[in-house]
């Protein structure tokens, strides 16, 4: 699909989760729509932007560990959203410049934005491919046809895209299809809303997403989420609120404090 066609595609009335999330993080990339449901959901939780901020910290975090500390080099990040502020291939290709990436997603102003802004470097490889979380044979295909050898290890992301799945059932086969598809010493970083630490009013705003949107979102408990590392080699601390993976040793107490929004990372043996 070309970007004019891509293009063609968008439905500026309707709010999208990807637009959504940028503009909880501060982008630029979204429509009014988008702005006026994520205003209506902050109303009901305003600690979303925190989530949003603790979310992406986690992100960093994971991906400059798996690629200074376990030496990953290859990265297969599915539902990646609009492009921000320090992005997969940016973390990435920081810490290991010939890392390649490979970004997932299948929103149109998405792919636009993204083929024009996801842009590594000389040394590695970045690629953006249209696919969709519920066909994992289709998003492996793709993937490995020109910039991943899915035969290495591989850094499989899942950043808030499993809540998108309505079933858990369904959403943990992806999981499985997706990881064994990988070799031994892959991983898996993965982390979602969970409705634990101030669920009554998380709840309450998702009820208003989930009546705006035509993707639904469900918030689990971190015991649910825990059935995607099954399996896993689950690396210290484990399944912790994102706020508490590894913090860096300056981070302020804005940075420190614990949302629902639960995180781990874990090694295919």
């Amino acid at each position: 699909m070309t970007d004019s066609e891509s293009a063609a595609k968008l439905d500026t009335s309707i709010p999208h989760s990807a637009r959504v999330w940028n503009y909880w993080l501060g982008g630029k990339d979204n429509f009014e729509v988008d702005r006026a449901v994520g205003d209506q959901f902050s109303e009901f939780y305003p600690d979303i932007t925190v989530v949003a901020q603790s979310s992406r910290g986690f992100l960093k975090r994971s991906i400059t560990w798996l690629a200074q500390e376990a030496g990953i080099r290859q990265f297969l990040d599915i539902g990646t959203g609009m492009p921000t502020a320090e992005n997969t291939h940016q973390v990435a290709q920081a810490a290991a410049p010939d890392a390649r990436i490979v970004y997932v997603d299948n929103d149109p102003l998405v792919l636009v934005h993204a083929r024009a802004l996801l842009t590594g470097t000389p040394e590695g490889a970045t690629e953006y491919i249209d696919a969709d979380l519920n066909d994992p044979a289709a998003v492996l295909a793709a993937a490995g046809r020109t910039t991943l050898d899915l035969s290495k290890p591989t850094g499989l992301i899942l950043m808030n895209i499993l809540g998108h799945v309505p079933n858990l059932d369904n959403a943990v086969a992806i999981v499985r299809q997706l990881m064994e598809a990988l070799p031994s010493g892959s991983y898996l970083a993965t982390a979602d809303g969970t409705n634990v630490l101030d669920g009554p009013a998380f709840e309450e705003a998702i009820g208003v997403w989930n009546a705006n949107a035509p993707l639904s979102y469900h918030l689990r408990r971190p015991e649910e989420l825990a059935r995607f590392l099954e399996g896993l080699e689950v690396i210290e601390p484990g399944l912790v609120p994102c706020a508490s993976w590894r913090p860096a040793p300056d981070a302020t107490p804005e940075e420190l404090r614990e949302v629902d929004e639960f995180g781990a990372v874990a090694r295919k043996p």
